[in-house]
């Protein structure tokens, strides 16, 4: 039988690091597609996800109710996509040099133009499921930003399979009539 968050977190809080990584395993997922919902970027939402739970790691112990652990490691998040971006607020520009030599560097990218669609076309995307309910946002973000299977999202959203592909269904369909030009 599975252990259930609220005593792993328990356990977490008494130094226990196997449990804590449990607990990564199962809300790792649920952080990322809060986070990525949040920047629109995945390469910027997986660096936040892993600060989230390196500080969620280092003040386990100042967990007081193992019960709300899902809502503290969230909280988490937040404050920690929030300090990103006083970061880069205040973040200097590179030298010259250093952006000339960067422009030599070849990569297997998408062509500018090619780039920029994509982009938009994410940025798009998440801009229409922002709009969307809270009760869509979450099983959309996690299904199709996280990748998440059904049986993870019910279990991460205390869901039916039946509500859940229902919640799927009506949330795609929402997101397809604010997507439409």
């Amino acid at each position: 039988m599975e252990e259930s968050d609220q005593s792993l977190a328990a356990r977490s809080r008494a130094g226990d690091r196997g449990a804590f990584e449990i607990l990564v395993r199962r809300t790792g997922r649920v952080v990322f597609a809060r986070l990525y919902l949040d920047t629109g970027n995945p390469h910027e939402a997986e660096d936040l996800t892993q600060e989230t739970f390196l500080v969620a790691c280092r003040n386990i112990h100042r967990l007081e109710d193992p019960a709300a652990f899902r809502s503290w490691i969230l909280s988490i998040a937040r404050t920690v996509h929030l300090d990103a971006i006083k970061r880069n607020g205040r973040k200097k520009r590179g030298s010259p040099k250093q952006s000339e030599a960067m422009a030599e560097v070849a990569d297997g990218s998408p062509s500018p133009p090619e780039h920029v669609e994509q982009t938009e076309q994410r940025q798009n995307v998440i801009t229409a499921l922002r709009q969307l309910p809270e009760d869509y946002q979450r099983p959309l973000s996690l299904r199709y930003l996280a990748g998440s299977d059904y049986e993870t999202i019910s279990r991460e959203l205390g869901l039916t399979n039946g509500s859940l592909r229902g919640l799927l269904h009506r949330g795609l369909a929402m997101l397809r009539e604010k997507m439409k030009p």
